[in-house]
């Protein structure tokens, strides 16, 4: 067993620096995983904040990530990824360690600001570093990194909950503490990191001072961008959409809620991997837009059967939507990975992938909001919102054809920055 784990570990993509990056998205989501289980109960608890304030908080933090992802973008064009990723990495253990200073709302509304803005740029970077380092392989990376992540936030989820059966102000303030430190162990691993060169332009992408001037003149990589936005709504489903549903329109048992989450995190970590071979190049993840569509209706679908009586029908109903969100979820991760650097000229990578960074970020905002007009029309509202992601994904098929047949990228390359990756253990920057 521990040949095949060896085995396993020096095949994953980009050598050291790529196993020593996701060892940082393993550290980094085991503390988001701490304090998304605690956040709430912290500002009510130990900050004695209202509702609204604490509403208030998460907006403030929503807002700031959209300014974070472009704004890591656009650094990283400019100087080291890594030493970029690093800053923001150590502003979020700031932001953390900030909130353990007081209770006060306007200090604590500060630390969220910077906590969700260091959070957007961070996954920005964390994003254009995994392209480089894998280079030719960053579908495979993207999947195994996505797995890890997954891994991660559960481990960190289960140990708040354990955590939290004590209930104390001591409790908070530690899982808190262990968010921060997270952050920091995350930025000491990066600091270990080689920085990597940016990939080389090829005969596909667009020469220097050819095209538009940067992402926010690019139509076609804007357009995308707004479909992509939309294909992220799967995150409120299983957020918001299916625990509200689950539990104030269907005659399925309260305790199946927990259980169907868990459906969705127990098929990312087996299913992302083996699922990332279907689009390991850029024609191939653009053909996976089909599937997708059919998986996101089927899912629409399921949930608004799920109204019917009968505590088990209903039950199973649920199991298949949230099984078909889940697989939604799985081939949309590889199709955006790929697709968003495809499209992107390589003179401007940071940027374009910051502007694409606004996709998820404008969901975290959106995506509630539309989930909840769906639970609320009822069976229809489920359809309609399946139905509008699938054409969505036809839409973002047709509007990628043109530009992935003449620029900024080849259909089928993988990225020349693994030609350029130094071996392991030496660093340039």
């Amino acid at each position: 067993m521990t040949t095949r784990v060896r085995t396993a570990v020096h095949r994953i993509p980009g050598g050291r620096d790529g196993r020593r990056m996701l060892l940082v998205a393993l550290v980094d989501r085991t503390g988001s995983g701490l304090w998304a289980a605690t956040s709430v109960l912290y500002f009510t608890h130990v900050a004695h904040l209202s509702v609204g304030r604490v509403g208030a908080l998460a907006a403030v933090a929503g807002c700031a990530g959209l300014a974070g992802a472009p704004a890591g973008g656009r650094l990283a064009d400019r100087f080291p990824v890594t030493r970029v990723l690093l800053a923001f990495q150590l502003l979020r253990a700031a932001a953390s360690l900030g909130m353990l200073t007081g209770d006060a709302f306007w200090p604590l509304l500060v630390c969220s600001a910077a906590g969700g803005f260091g959070d957007r740029a961070a996954s920005v970077l964390t994003k254009l570093y995994a392209s480089r380092v894998a280079g030719a392989d960053r579908v495979r990376y993207q999947a195994v990194n996505r797995t890890v992540a997954n891994v991660g936030w559960t481990v960190g989820g289960l140990g708040a909950a354990a955590a939290l059966a004590a209930g104390t102000t001591a409790v908070y303030r530690l899982l808190l503490l262990g968010d921060a430190l997270s952050f920091a162990a995350a930025a000491l691993l990066t600091a270990r990191c080689a920085e990597l060169p940016a990939a080389a332009p090829t005969p596909a992408a667009a020469p220097d001072g050819a095209g538009p001037a940067g992402p926010w003149r690019d139509r076609t990589y804007l357009a995308y961008v707004v479909t992509d936005a939309v294909l992220f709504l799967d995150d409120a489903v299983f957020k918001v959409g299916l625990p509200l549903w689950a539990v104030h329109a269907t005659a399925a048992p309260d305790g199946a809620v927990p259980l169907l989450l868990m459906v969705n995190t127990v098929m990312v970590v087996a299913l992302q991997v083996p699922l990332a071979r279907f689009g390991t190049t850029t024609a191939a993840a653009r053909r996976l837009l089909l599937p997708l569509s059919l998986a996101f209706a089927a899912g629409g679908v399921a949930l608004a059967a799920s109204a019917v009586r009968g505590a088990a029908l209903a039950t199973v109903c649920l199991a298949l939507g949230a099984a078909a969100f889940t697989l939604a979820e799985m081939l949309h991760a590889v199709v955006s990975w790929e697709l968003s650097i495809a499209l992107a000229p390589d003179r401007a990578q940071g940027a374009y992938l910051g502007v694409h960074g606004l996709a998820q970020a404008s969901q975290r905002a959106a995506g509630p909001l539309a989930v909840t007009a769906a639970v609320a029309t009822g069976p229809l509202g489920w359809g309609l919102f399946g139905t509008a992601i699938a054409l969505s994904c036809l839409l973002q098929h047709r509007l990628v054809r043109d530009r992935l047949a003449t620029g900024p990228s080849a259909p089928d390359r993988g990225s020349p920055a693994a030609m350029h990756r130094p071996a392991d253990g030496v660093r340039t920057g």
